[in-house]
């Protein structure tokens, strides 16, 4: 997923599926094999090779942090979860008034207010987990976070980063509700050929386009359109025609 919009940064966004047979962690690794920089993302253990050489580094999500005390709060509402829900929604508070600024001014505003309210989060759930019994399931969410900690601070030091993953998050929506809809891709290429549609669909919604218009736009002139200027069809152009439809 790219979607810089919210740092200030002017390329289109676009979102990339791709398929795997299952949820070995060769498969990542294979296909962000010569990737260098920050990767978003879950706490998902088939990531953890990328990050051994020290070309990629880990960016945590601080909305899956959130969503394990949340998720407690919900069945069992306590003095630590309330607490803990409090101190995450302030640092969103910061970001919504930095949404859309240019990436050093972000970092300079989360250094300044974010990382001292993390630094003193970090502390209070350190104290809160020795005042735990290891095997509580509140003990559990705040292991989690703090085993990520110092990936859940990355965002402080990189204005480009987002505080979480959510874009990827909601790209993969359409997935998790279509999904029973159609429960077999027949065969991995079938399974290679709905990622690439997916990709398809999913950017040109990031970019404001009717994907059926698009698509039908494409398939009607991609016939007689030279090979070498295919690019003109990606979504973010289709946006520039005077009269795409």
């Amino acid at each position: 997923m790219r979607d810089d919009r919210l740092s200030g940064d002017t390329a289109p966004a676009a979102v990339w599926f791709a398929y795997s047979p299952d949820r070995k962690g060769v498969h990542p690794q294979t296909h962000l094999a010569g990737f260098s920089g920050v990767l978003q993302a879950d706490a998902y253990a088939g990531y953890n090779a990328l990050y051994e050489n020290g070309a990629i580094y880990e960016a945590a999500c601080w909305a899956h942090a959130r969503r394990k005390f949340y998720d407690l709060h919900e069945a069992r509402p306590s003095a630590l979860t309330t607490e803990a829900l409090r101190r995450i929604a302030e640092l969103y508070v910061i970001e919504a008034e930095i949404r859309g600024k240019p990436p050093d001014e972000r970092k300079a505003v989360r250094q300044q207010r974010s990382r001292p309210l993390l630094d003193d989060l970090g502390r209070w759930l350190r104290t809160a987990l020795d005042q735990l019994s290891r095997k509580s399931d509140t003990a559990a969410a705040i292991r989690y976070t703090l085993n990520l900690w110092p990936a859940l601070l990355r965002y402080c030091d990189d204005g480009a980063v987002e505080v979480d993953n959510s874009a990827a998050e909601r790209a993969l929506r359409g997935i998790a509700i279509g999904r029973r809809n159609y429960l077999f891709a027949g065969a991995d290429s079938g399974g290679e050929r709905a990622a690439a549609i997916y990709s398809l669909i999913g950017t040109a919604k990031l970019n404001g386009v009717d994907p059926e218009a698009w698509l039908r736009h494409v398939l009607t002139q991609i016939a007689d359109h030279p090979v070498n200027r295919v690019d003109e069809f990606l979504p973010w152009n289709f946006l520039q025609q005077p009269n795409p439809a």
